[in-house]
């Protein structure tokens, strides 16, 4: 871990550590008032995933700083029976109070949602940590548009390439069938010869056990999780994005709710939120190391020609997502790139 983002966590748990102890002298003065929350939190995605282990982190911090009157019940791998792309809509109904989605599952929504994966924009999780900061002003307007309020966004580990065979360049992917979860990744790989289909999380395992797709765009964390080395033992490493999740919850929910248990809500999502971002540093190693042990075979080498062209492709749904945007996506941008210099 860099010293810079030693520091933003430092910073953060500080914070963190400001706010719990505020909410709970809030509570603590306050006493026990009316009956209690139960809130239930869906995600489409497993219960070992970073995402769903900072579900849990989430629900104890809400259980322990508000003393058991609010209890939020963790639904993963789709328990509940929403996929992704439809959170947006049940949380905005009232039909489960928090949900923690992708946020490139809700371009339909707003095609700025799909910032966070753009294809080569955001390649480290330093980098991915700038482009929220500055992006998250717009975030919040989204989902608040919505009936919503964002509790807290975190990110995957970098997206890369599992497939049955080694993928070393683009005519390597040529008519492959690849599993993309986003426009912008259907239009990057069909720029490079692919034939990508975009899929949610619950049908990718079943269309690679039937062969409707050989390669699936996703982390080494999502592979590992669903035991992908069975049908698809090469992990090509691209850093293709680091995209964000966004716990969103039901605003006429979370209004109605006293300043103090606000306020314990709120300090619950920086736990969870600093958990993940710390965690994802050392994560893609851990799951190397696991998808060796399992057999798999991982590339982290590329040539410059096949940089080049998924380089060529991604600029090209860049200039898209800005020609949609307009002058705030490109304020984000350029933002961004004064921060980092990319």
């Amino acid at each position: 871990m860099n010293t810079q983002f030693e520091s933003m966590i430092s910073r953060r748990r500080a914070r963190l550590m400001g706010a719990v102890l505020t909410s709970v002298g809030f509570l603590l003065s306050a006493g026990t008032v009316g009956a209690a929350e139960n809130w239930n939190l869906a995600n489409a995605y497993g219960a070992t995933s970073i995402h769903g282990e900072g579900n849990v982190v989430f629900a104890d911090a809400i259980a322990k700083l508000t003393n058991g009157e609010i209890k939020v019940t963790v639904h993963t791998g789709g328990a509940l029976g929403y996929k992704s792309k439809d959170h947006f809509d049940a949380v905005s109904d009232g039909a489960v109070e928090i949900a923690d989605t992708p946020g490139n599952f809700l371009g339909g929504i707003d095609p700025f949602m799909l910032l966070s994966s753009l294809p080569f924009l955001a390649k480290t999780v330093d980098d991915a940590r700038v482009l929220m900061d500055v992006a998250m002003p717009e975030y919040e307007k989204i989902f608040e548009a919505g009936g919503q309020k964002v509790l807290y966004a975190s990110p995957w580990p970098a997206s890369g390439i599992w497939a049955k065979k080694a993928i070393g360049s683009a005519a390597d992917l040529d008519a492959v069938k690849i599993r993309t979860y986003d426009p912008s990744g259907t239009k990057t790989f069909k720029a490079i010869g692919a034939a990508p289909i975009q899929l949610a999380w619950a049908d990718v395992v079943p269309q690679l056990a039937t062969g409707g797709i050989s390669a699936v765009l996703t982390s080494a964390e999502g592979g590992v999780t669903q035991k992908f080395v069975q049908h698809t033992p090469h992990f090509t490493e691209i850093n293709y994005a680091v995209p964000l999740n966004f716990v969103h919850m039901n605003m006429e929910t979370y209004d109605a709710l006293s300043p103090e248990l606000q306020a314990a809500v709120m300090a619950a999502a920086d736990e969870a939120s600093a958990r993940n971002w710390a965690e994802v540093v050392g994560r893609t190693q851990r799951n190397y190391d696991i998808l060796k042990g399992e057999g798999g075979i991982i590339a982290t080498e590329l040539s410059d020609n096949f940089l080049q062209d998924l380089g060529k492709a991604g600029g090209a749904v860049l200039d898209e997502w800005l020609a949609k945007t307009g002058d705030r996506g490109a304020s984000i941008i350029a933002e961004y790139r004064k921060r980092t210099n990319n």
